[in-house]
């Protein structure tokens, strides 16, 4: 593909992450993700290559780049490794709130190793009862003086267990919608424990888990933003995870794009390669579209965001979009290669696996569509009334 970036510079580093994510991760997928291994020495090296801090100000030890070159090096990773590259994400966005509602003093004490790849986060918000509820969650932070003790459980935690730290949000109180609160929890605090990791379609190097709080103490100092803060701090953080969800389904995509051409234009039937002939053709053409919508979509909704725009519905538009271009792409990459697609001996079955978890995490795709609509309906509404007042 041909990338479009706004500068040289960052050219430069996407064409460095590119080098890096077929050199280092590409050779490792395949067996890592056969045996579930959880890769935390590739975000170490991601992060000395500048990658975790490429959306962070260099005054904490990052390159300060637009979202739009974050991305597309993040889709790079995704590509090459889909469970790193939704690792990369998770990571970015625990990140996320302390950078942009902690203290000068948080931000300056843990933002350097956080982006440099010393420290792994996990983002803790999920809970059984409360997925895409977030006003049902139970898990609860009671202050003692200048502590604060958190019980509860969160499920379906990315890196839980091997992370170093748990973006985490809790009840502040015992009203049932508000508010929530946000804190950097330490994994080896006293009374965290983990559950064993899910059993899942695909991402099997992706560890999923269980993080229970049993009087978990943390400081007061270690909560981000204000107390009732965390319901806003979530849903902030949540638009930009979903942009690189958005980024990651699309290298997903392209992979799978690039494995069926390259099947495709090596497959002999009836004597000529299968990519001669036209139904073949449009089938990987219609593959092709899906990937450029996708990558058109989620980087109009970078574009907004480093422009300081509202993005919201653009980055819902952007998770619904690549996603299912993603489940589509990677179901016909198994057709283009046939009975061999249905085989672990490619990795287009891997990437149909890898693929559907996209429309589920991050908000279904079904809540993108209530995104949508509620902004679509409101943004009527009030156009409306305006439109009757004049």
């Amino acid at each position: 593909m041909d990338r479009l970036l706004p500068t040289q510079e960052g050219q430069e580093l996407v064409a460095l992450v590119r080098e890096i994510a077929q050199g280092e991760l590409a050779p490792r997928a395949a067996a890592a993700e056969e045996a579930a291994e959880f890769p935390r020495d590739a975000f170490a090296l991601l992060g000395e290559a500048g990658v975790l801090g490429m959306p962070y100000p260099e005054k904490w030890g990052g390159s300060d780049q637009p979202y739009e070159v974050y991305l597309q090096a993040l889709e790079e990773i995704a590509a090459a490794w889909m469970s790193v590259g939704v690792g990369v994400s998770v990571h970015v966005m625990t990140c996320l709130a302390l950078a942009e509602h902690g203290t000068a003093e948080q931000q300056d004490a843990l933002m350097p190793e956080m982006i440099g790849g010393t420290l792994l986060g996990a983002y803790a918000l999920s809970e059984s009862g409360a997925g895409s509820d977030i006003a049902a969650m139970t898990t609860r932070a009671t202050r003692t003086g200048d502590e604060f003790e958190l019980n509860g459980t969160k499920s379906w935690i990315s890196h839980a267990g091997h992370a170093d730290y748990y973006t985490t949000f809790a009840r502040t109180d015992d009203d049932l919608s508000l508010p929530v609160s946000a804190f950097l929890v330490p994994a080896d605090s006293v009374g965290l424990s983990f559950g064993t990791p899910e059993r899942k379609m695909g991402m099997n190097a992706s560890h999923t888990a269980t993080v229970s709080f049993e009087g978990v103490t943390v400081r007061a100092n270690r909560m981000i933003g204000a107390q009732g803060d965390g319901l806003r701090i979530a849903l902030g953080s949540l638009d930009s995870g979903r942009l690189g969800i958005a980024a990651c389904a699309t290298g997903l995509a392209q992979a799978a794009l690039d494995c069926a051409v390259e099947y495709a234009r090596e497959r002999q039937q009836f004597g000529r390669a299968i990519a001669e002939f036209q139904g073949m053709q449009f089938l990987l053409a219609d593959m092709a579209a899906a990937v450029d919508q996708a990558r058109a979509v989620y980087l109009h909704a970078a574009r907004l965001k480093d422009a300081g725009r509202h993005y919201s519905r653009a980055a819902a538009v952007a998770k619904l979009t690549a996603t299912d271009a993603a489940m589509k792409v990677t179901t016909d990459a198994v057709q283009v290669l046939g009975g061999y697609g249905y085989t672990r001996d490619f990795p287009a079955e891997r990437y149909m696996r890898e693929a559907k978890v996209t429309q589920i995490f991050e908000g279904t795709n079904q809540i993108q569509r209530i995104v949508i609509a509620r902004q679509l309906i409101g943004s009527q509404v009030r156009s409306g009334l305006a439109t009757r007042r004049k």
